[in-house]
């Protein structure tokens, strides 16, 4: 039995489900703990002890993401998976900012697939007994039912990468982030992201997919999922990669190419100390360009060239290190000319369809 003592909360709200998933999970030899609502989940996980947390997104009462949030108060270490079933990837994206491990969407046909994920997950755990080799091949497993998705219903997909990117400005406690991409169809080619990696520092990063399909949509995805386990790794103290530009790329083009999926990135990652506004930045590809913004323009940074993410002889980049004066502004952008005008004109209007501008565009950091 795959996961013979493992202790399980499954909280869910759909009793049919629940009886199914909790059917399951016995017969696969695990110990299961079953709630309906999130008072009720969060009071068993005080009263339990738990391997792995497994939580519907819609619950009654205290909703999911609050569930969530209370559980990483009490005990951060417990993994989790959380489980859509209307498709909002931005309570799904919220999730896993939140400290879930993963996430699957409702309906589930095979209940394998609830198996595989938990095993990934207590795969990463201290001490765990699933053989590294079983991850790889969970994590191959994932990626060709990913790859079936993106070509069955392509534009589930595209809706899926719409709802990646936030509003045209985030604010932090000690930092803004604005930004501009233009896309010339459905699908964006490049991606953003921005998030405080705990109390002390925030991370920003650009990246550009090639080659420009439909297969960018998928590959946002995988890249904001292999980003947000590195920074569930950060949360339980188990790795420092999410604030370390150069392990993060080395990181990302190594999971890229045990993904298997033909895509090959330009990327600029940046971690922000937001105790000195010391920045540390690093760069895979050419594609992209990195600037400090003052009141006399855009400088450009010289940041070392390496090969695209996706390659198997990767050359390693080297960090900048950078502290970020009062007045300066950090800004990741295309080599498009046209887009430089409108950054310093300080156009920051997220996401849009505009095909009058070239695709691309940029993001900035104000500390």
């Amino acid at each position: 039995m795959a996961l013979y003592n493992i202790s399980v909360l499954l909280v869910e709200v759909d009793p049919h489900f629940s009886k199914l998933a909790n059917d399951f999970l016995i017969k696969q030899g695990a110990k299961v703990t079953q709630a309906q609502d999130g008072y009720s989940g969060i009071e068993a996980f005080k009263k339990g002890v738990f391997d792995i947390v497994i939580a519907d997104l819609s619950l009654a009462t205290s909703g999911g993401l609050d569930l969530l949030h209370d559980m990483s108060m009490l005990d951060p270490s417990v993994p989790s998976i959380v489980l859509s079933g209307n498709n909002v990837m931005t309570d799904v994206i919220e999730a896993l900012r939140l400290g879930a491990s993963d996430y699957l969407l409702k309906p589930i046909d095979d209940f394998y697939t609830l198996e595989h994920a938990i095993q990934q997950c207590l795969a990463g755990q201290e001490g765990s007994e699933v053989p590294a080799e079983l991850v790889d091949e969970l994590a191959y497993q994932e990626f060709q039912s990913h790859i079936e998705m993106v070509e069955q219903n392509v534009s589930e997909v595209r809706i899926l990468q719409q709802q990646l990117f936030p509003s045209a400005e985030t604010n932090y406690p000690s930092a803004d982030v604005f930004y501009s991409l233009f896309k010339h169809q459905d699908v964006s080619s490049y991606l953003i992201d921005s998030t405080l990696v705990g109390d002390q520092h925030l991370l920003m990063y650009m990246a550009h997919f090639h080659p420009e399909d439909d297969g960018s949509a998928f590959a946002s995805v995988l890249l904001r999922s292999l980003v947000n386990q590195k920074l569930k790794s950060f949360r339980v103290g188990k790795s420092q990669a999410i604030i370390e530009p150069f392990s993060m790329l080395s990181y990302l083009n190594d999971r890229l190419i045990k993904s298997g999926i033909d895509v090959l990135v330009d990327m600029i990652y940046v971690t922000v100390d937001l105790r000195n506004f010391r920045t540390a930045i690093a760069q895979a590809g050419q594609g992209l360009r990195c600037y400090l913004r003052n009141n006399e323009g855009l400088m450009p940074l010289a940041l070392s060239d390496t090969m695209q993410l996706g390659v198997h002889n990767w050359g390693k980049s080297s960090t900048q290190y950078r502290t970020l004066n009062r007045g300066e502004y950090l800004c990741i952008s295309t080599s498009a000319p046209e887009h430089k005008p409108l950054l310093l004109q300080n156009q920051f209007v997220g996401l849009v369809q505009n095909e009058t501008v070239p695709a691309g565009g940029y993001i900035e950091l104000r500390v």
